[in-house]
């Protein structure tokens, strides 16, 4: 059975119906085979469970939810929840870490990070936490999508946190960006934790599968732009000034 907050999915679905549908928790526990129509719940209860389900899993609950037994619904719930969606996709990039963070951080250039932004409108900045609107050049069907998001930076630790404030068709939006100091430059990772709406056009499943296929390109072009802001950046660096006993006499 699947478990929930490290409870049976059983006993969740029985405190539902005992706290909103009226239900007796000693004729449930003599009876754990009987219907739900058995226990006495009649269709308003019914309408009850199937709200407090919907709101808590995001799943729906059958007309025909009367005819099984609390096990019965519990299994239900159990098949039809989806596991969040998660992703972490990472890139070396060979350029030292300050400078990569500074890059990458620099949210109101965007634009010359990503391919995949039009427009980034900074909306409100407090220390290291931005607010900000993204939207992303037209799609297939000349949709431009636009949502705003918010970030907060920590330079101690060298990680970001952030979410989508308008959600859209996620009903969360969690990222994590890291970075570390490793052999050939600066590993830097994504991590995203996610959840769609039950009304989304595509399910956990199908939305991890485009993030991770995006996140590899996307990360594949910031390399390439860092790298080379990096190159430039060195070039453009004067060169350490020579000791007049380096230079010797003439």
């Amino acid at each position: 059975m699947t478990v929930t907050h490290d409870r049976p999915l059983t006993a969740e679905i029985t405190d539902i119906l005992v706290a909103h549908c009226g239900l007796d928790p000693d004729a449930a526990a003599r009876t754990p085979a009987a219907s739900l129509e058995e226990l006495g719940m009649d269709s308003l209860a019914l309408l009850e469970l199937s709200a407090v389900v919907a709101d808590r899993w995001r799943v729906t609950i059958p007309e025909q939810a009367g005819q099984l037994s609390i096990a019965g619904v519990a299994d239900l719930v159990a098949r039809r929840v989806a596991p969040p969606g998660h992703t972490e996709n990472a890139v070396v990039i060979d350029a030292p870490l300050p400078f990569v963070w500074d890059v990458t951080n620099d949210v109101a250039r965007w634009t010359d990070l990503f391919t995949e932004y039009a427009v980034v409108e900074i909306l409100e900045q407090q220390g290291d936490t931005v607010r900000f609107r993204l939207t992303m050049h037209p799609d297939e069907n000349g949709v431009a999508w636009s949502w705003v998001s918010e970030r907060t930076a920590d330079p101690a630790t060298r990680e970001v946190r952030a979410h989508r404030v308008e959600t859209g068709p996620f009903a969360y939006m969690n990222i994590h960006w890291r970075y570390d100091e490793v052999p050939g430059g600066t590993r830097m990772t994504w991590v995203q934790d996610f959840a769609m709406k039950p009304d989304a056009p595509v399910d956990n499943a199908g939305m991890t599968d485009r993030i991770n296929t995006n996140s590899k390109v996307q990360l594949a072009v910031i390399k390439d732009r860092v790298e080379q802001r990096a190159a430039a950046s060195a070039a453009a660096a004067p060169a350490p000034r020579q000791s007049t006993e380096e230079v010797g006499n003439e």
